[in-house]
């Protein structure tokens, strides 16, 4: 018998979204910005996980999808990277869902939007949210990459209660 890919379901889905969150709460209570991101190959095993960076390292662009998308395409060829999901806990902002562009990974799969983020957050000078969904970012490319969300919408903003301080 040929082994075969099993596509991922759903259900599969929203178990790597939930370890997303999961990284979130961790990468908040170290001291970082509550996001998690991470990949999984064609058949939903985590190759990596990453958290947001930008507290404990003090890079601004330590976000955790471009923190994925950096380790990934050192580790992975874009060949490989084209069959593979990134998971996220919000939806990529446009500098992290250029990464997953350039990087050749093939899906994106995020919890809340990030109009839902820009507006839960408000102007919070830590993390100036744009309200530019991250299809738009990758549809401008030459490339598909498949976008899935938003998913588990409420789930994901829990992390961020009382982190953000308007001012």
């Amino acid at each position: 018998m040929e082994n075969r890919p099993m596509p991922i379901t759903e259900d599969r889905d929203l178990d790597l979204l939930r370890r997303t969150i999961e990284l979130a709460k961790i990468s908040r209570d170290r001291g970082d910005h509550p996001f998690g991101a991470l990949l999984a190959d064609k058949n939903g095993e985590i190759l990596l996980e990453a958290m947001n960076t930008c507290g404990t390292k003090g890079d601004r662009t330590g976000h955790a999808e471009r923190n994925l998308m950096t380790e990934a395409s050192l580790k992975y060829d874009a060949g490989f990277l084209s069959g593979c999901t990134m998971y996220t806990s919000a939806e990529p902002c446009a500098m992290c869902a250029g990464s997953v562009y350039w990087t050749g990974v093939g899906r994106i799969v995020h919890g809340m939007s990030e109009k839902a983020l820009k507006d839960l957050i408000g102007p919070d000078p830590e993390n100036l949210t744009m309200d530019l969904p991250c299809l738009d970012v990758v549809g401008a490319g030459q490339r598909k990459v498949e976008v899935v969300g938003p998913l588990l919408s409420e789930e994901s903003a829990v992390v961020h209660e009382g982190f953000w301080v308007a001012s």
